[in-house]
């Protein structure tokens, strides 16, 4: 799990990669991309919708912190496009903060105000997935270094298998 260190900002970027055995690359853009799924099988969910401002679709998601700290709230956009590149099928999901004045910040909730992912998903060759991520936000406040280390060594490789098993119990609530 190769993380990054810029020195301007003193925050983590994150770099990950992963597979996914037994879950074909469109069935886990399918998943990633399914708002209602998501708040099924991921516990740190709190609130997730989306709504359209303006024409455009935005998404408001709530994210549990553990006690004592705030909960993290992010207002952002994202796109999924299943790409062909020299005949090998990508899906890749952007994504990224932005300002909506019909979302305001809730009082006891920290906005995430910079927030930028970019997903990539390719088929390992078999019947799985491998998958690529570009993770940066700026919780804001204090975060203790316990946390961020949680988050690199367990948070991240938990996330990959509750993925996992979301995908494999996919087809069964749909």
């Amino acid at each position: 799990l190769p993380i990054l260190f810029p020195q301007q900002s003193g925050l983590y970027e994150y770099k990950i990669f992963g597979g996914l055995a037994d879950c074909p690359p469109k069935l886990c853009a399918d998943v990633y991309m399914d708002l209602n799924f998501r708040k099924r099988w991921d516990q740190y969910v709190k609130e997730l919708y989306e709504k359209t401002y303006d024409g455009e679709k935005v998404i408001y998601w709530e994210v549990k912190y553990p006690f004592p700290l705030s909960n993290r709230d992010y207002v952002y956009i994202r796109e999924c496009r299943e790409m062909d590149v020299d005949g090998r099928k990508i899906w890749v999901v952007l994504a990224q903060s932005v300002s909506v004045p019909q979302c305001p910040e809730k009082p006891g909730i920290i906005r995430v105000k910079n927030y930028k992912q970019s997903l990539a998903i390719e088929s390992d060759g078999k019947t799985g997935s491998k998958v690529y991520m570009y993770y940066f936000d700026n919780p804001g406040g204090m975060i203790p270094s316990w946390l961020v280390n949680w988050a690199a060594k367990s948070g991240v490789p938990t996330f990959l298998k509750d993925m996992q098993k979301a995908c494999h119990n996919y087809a069964k609530s749909t």
